[in-house]
């Protein structure tokens, strides 16, 4: 009854369930790892960004790479900014929007003479045209304590964004502190300061960037489980397959038959 089983093309079918089958399985652990990796991502966020602050002194020093695990991190810093040497990022989307524009970068001199922060004060429109500083509002004077999230430094690497050609003055497309030490020839901390508050206020001042997701954990478990259940429908489709040719096969080898028969030459008659 089975024995259509052991025929070339039911040997292909097996051979094609057996390639699909584990692949699959694979494909939903590779998702199920990612879910794993936002959740991880998403409290480790959370944690830093509920963290008491901390000094950016204390933890950064000219040079100083950020790890990964400190990225995120609650951090507070204390001096006088240094509008001289502001200077924008170009291209940069406006929190929760569409819009391009830049990102503005304020140095912080500390007031304890460790050097200088980069500050992202946040995010203005685009000048009037491409080769044109734009309007920035100007920072706070005298002491200013500001707190905000611990980012690392840009680079082409990290960020995928290409440097290319010389841009107008104060225009770059990288907040890298190494980069502006080099420019400024003072000493910068590595990293940088996205920040979220300033003691006494900005007043009028570029758009605050929004904190970043920690709540979302994508679709990447819903994933899983679809590959799962496609890797369990494979031996199931087979299994259906297989009874169905069987219960099918012999109906159809005999109508076959009985049509030959009937459409069949008569006997010729002796005479």
């Amino acid at each position: 009854m089975y024995r259509f089983l052991l025929s070339w093309r039911w040997a292909a079918f097996a051979l094609l369930a057996a390639l699909l089958v584990p692949t699959m399985v694979e494909l939903g652990f590779w998702q199920f790892h990612r879910h794993q990796d936002r959740v991880a991502r998403n409290g480790l966020i959370t944690q830093s960004l509920t963290a008491a602050p901390v000094p950016f002194d204390s933890v950064s020093k000219p040079g100083y790479t950020v790890p990964k695990d400190l990225t995120w991190r609650t951090m507070s810093a204390t001096g006088q900014y240094d509008p001289g040497h502001e200077f924008v990022i170009r291209n940069r989307t406006e929190p929760d929007g569409s819009s391009i524009g830049y990102f503005v970068i304020t140095p912080l001199t500390l007031a304890d003479g460790n050097g200088s922060v980069l500050v992202n004060r946040g995010w203005v429109d685009s000048g009037g045209d491409a080769a044109s500083y734009p309007t920035v509002p100007a920072p706070p004077t005298g002491q200013v304590t500001v707190t905000g999230r611990l980012r690392a430094d840009e680079t082409p690497e990290s960020s995928g964004i290409k440097v290319r050609g010389k841009l107008p003055d104060r225009q770059f497309q990288l907040i890298n502190s190494g980069q502006q030490a080099e420019l400024t020839g003072g000493p910068v901390l590595g990293g940088y300061l996205e920040l979220a508050a300033s003691a006494p206020a900005q007043g009028d001042s570029p758009i605050l960037l929004s904190e970043p997701d920690h709540s979302s954990i994508g679709p990447h478990m819903a994933y899983a489980v679809q590959w799962w259940l496609f890797a369990g429908l494979v031996p199931v489709g087979l299994v259906v397959l297989a009874r169905r040719e069987a219960r099918e096969g012999p109906d159809a080898e005999a109508e076959s038959e009985a049509e030959s028969e009937a459409g069949a030459d008569p006997a010729p008659v002796a005479v």
